[in-house]
């Protein structure tokens, strides 16, 4: 089995995989103080408690955007589980031309999702005939050839828009400050306005501080949404699918006329792929079996 980790700003995601079903999905904390030695017990504590046969794990894939934390995991993984992990970084082949101006400035997470969301287009080329956003790849019509591009939005500590070509080459995009962040600023500066929960409010216009904020904070960012994907179609030209993931891509997804589609496990599926790609090459290179483990590249970003 297959363990993918994925090293946000907030949260740690902890995902096992067997074959393309993923079994097992935990989180932690992003604590950077943590040791390597505190994490390996957490994590096995954590899988052990979903009754995973921690022995099945034999392989390892790691996309981190907190540099402090990679050395770390990578330390988790060999304590924990006794094998070397793959980095996501420079050398790791990933199937995908980076058209970034600098590609080691791109982050981990937006070149995995890029992965695979190409790889959901490809596999789902029309749209969803419903609006009701579900998993990724719930709602498509069978197997074919990627006849348009993908935007990815990722709803995490940064509201992320990423921009994959119909011939799967990562173009670039946009980073907008995350909801929690936007919202942590408000109540922060304004003496009046307390903390609220960030969920769906009962109507548009507020009629009390609580839902007027609710409001401004949904409404606004899904306002944001389909502001920057009707910009971005319109620059790119050609006909661009749309995915979200990330935290609250499940409030936030419902009220855009953009966003399709919604995976929750998109940066684990995305991690499976690039492990497989870089599995399979180091089989064919050595001679060795399918399982036999990549080694660790680490760095910023991918080829």
């Amino acid at each position: 089995m297959l363990l993918a980790i994925d090293v946000g700003n907030t949260n740690i995601s902890f995902g096992v995989l067997e074959g393309e079903a993923l079994r097992h999905h935990v989180r932690c904390e992003s604590a950077r103080a943590r040791t390597a030695d505190e994490y390996a017990v957490l994590v096995r504590q954590m899988l052990d408690l979903r009754r995973v046969d921690l022995a099945r794990i034999d392989s390892a894939v790691i996309a981190s955007v907190v540099p402090t934390l990679t050395d770390t995991m990578v330390g988790l993984v060999e304590r924990a589980f006794g094998i070397e992990p793959l980095v996501v970084g420079p050398g790791v082949k990933t199937g995908m031309s980076i058209l970034y101006e600098n590609p080691r400035e791109v982050g981990a997470d937006r070149i995995v999702n890029a992965v695979a969301a190409h790889e959901w287009v490809k596999r789902h080329p029309e749209p969803a005939p419903s609006r009701e956003p579900g998993r990724g790849g719930e709602a498509g019509r069978g197997e074919g050839a990627a006849a348009a591009g993908v935007i990815v939005v990722d709803f995490g500590t940064a509201t992320t828009f990423d921009c994959v070509t119909p011939r799967g080459e990562y173009l670039g995009g946009v980073i907008a400050p995350g909801i929690q962040i936007s919202a942590e600023a408000l109540f922060s500066r304004a003496a009046r306005l307390s903390r609220v929960e960030i969920a769906l409010p009962p109507r548009v216009v507020g009629r009390n501080p609580v839902h007027s904020m609710q409001s401004g904070i949904v409404y606004g960012y899904a306002g944001l949404v389909d502001g920057l994907v009707g910009r971005l179609r319109r620059e790119l030209g050609y006909p661009c699918r749309v995915i979200a993931t990330g935290g609250l891509a499940r409030l936030i997804a419902p009220q855009t006329e953009a966003i399709e589609a919604v995976d929750d496990d998109l940066t684990l599926t995305g991690l499976r792929l690039i492990y497989e790609r870089n599995a399979h090459e180091r089989s064919a290179e050595r001679g060795s079996g399918p399982g036999s483990p990549p080694p660790a590249a680490r760095g910023g970003g991918q080829d």
